[in-house]
């Protein structure tokens, strides 16, 4: 199997006597795209902070391509932060070679990669532009661009899609999974689970600083599964069909049914097919992964019922 390209083993971090990131151990897939997830405050960025060298564990280790991490290696990363960086008085291409030039590129590599990456985002014109002249969605892709332009072997984006409209978000995505397809290693930290099922084939939870939930994403959805399921059908359903089963959001053409521990699915549906009713599509409904980590992260702390409800970050 090939090494991961990042390696968490049995990391710790305290600020005074806040734990904000107990006995973490999980390895990054070389094939996925991760996702780094959980409410706010529960320690991802803790994570990333000692995985980019920002700050060291107290106790375990992080490994890179299987070497101690070290201060090479943040030379072979490329962090895209949520709190925005970019020195807002400088102009745009002079922005870009300068963090250019700071990761080895050379003046004319550096300066040849921006304008490549600004034409890839509609952004040639902007070369001349002071930073604060830009709209909040320009100056995320140009954070974007200065975070890829030294073509790093590992990529952190922290929340990357803030302030995008939906058509650059699209083009941010494309760029992120062609990086992917192309051998660069992505860690996505975010709260945004639809982001996460569009994104990412492999998870790792944290909740209060400790690891509750690591996989593929179906997989996990599977493994969570509440015989739920959908049915859309023409015509009418028997009036029995009520007082057999739990039915949920209704309509005149379909209908989610839940079943109890004892009911199987092959009943149900004999029973429908027994009172003829005409059915268009049958499926079982898998729950979101926002669906699962809510109830795995309230069964933890059934205080907690909204767990993505904002906190401040660690």
């Amino acid at each position: 199997m090939p090494e991961p390209i990042i390696r968490v083993d049995h990391v710790r971090k305290a600020y005074g006597e806040k734990i904000a990131v107990d006995d973490v151990t999980f390895a990054m897939p070389p094939d996925a795209i991760l996702g780094l997830l959980g409410p706010n405050g529960a320690g991802k960025t803790s994570l990333i902070r000692m995985i980019t060298t920002i700050t060291a564990p107290d106790s375990g280790q992080v490994f890179f391509n299987g070497e101690p991490l070290s201060g090479y290696h943040p030379t072979q990363i490329g962090y895209l932060p949520e709190e925005r960086g970019l020195y807002k008085k400088m102009y745009v291409g002079e922005h870009l070679l300068y963090l250019a030039r700071l990761k080895g590129l050379s003046k004319a590599e550096a300066e040849s990669r921006a304008r490549e990456w600004l034409g890839k985002f509609d952004l040639e014109s902007q070369w001349d532009k002071k930073v604060e002249e830009l709209s909040k969605g320009m100056q995320q892709q140009v954070q974007f661009i200065a975070t890829v332009i030294h073509a790093p072997k590992l990529l952190i984006l922290d929340e990357p899609f803030s302030g995008l409209d939906p058509v650059n978000a699209t083009r941010m995505r494309t760029e992120i999974l062609r990086l992917h397809a192309s051998g660069t290693g992505v860690i996505f930290s975010t709260h945004r689970m639809e982001q996460v099922e569009e994104l990412c084939e492999y998870i790792v939870l944290i909740n209060n600083g400790a690891k509750i939930l690591e996989g593929k994403v179906a997989e996990i959805r599977r493994r969570f599964q509440d015989d739920k399921f959908h049915l859309e059908f023409e015509g009418t359903l028997p009036e029995g069909l009520a007082d057999r089963y739990e039915l949920l959001n209704p309509t005149p053409s379909g209908v989610d049914i839940q079943l109890q521990p004892t009911q199987k699915a092959n009943d149900l549906l004999r029973y429908l097919l027994d009172e003829e009713v005409h059915i268009v599509g049958f499926q079982e409904l898998l729950p979101s992964l926002n669906e699962v980590f809510i109830k795995q992260v309230t069964q933890l702390d059934p205080a907690n019922k909204n767990p993505f409800d904002t906190a401040p970050a660690t």
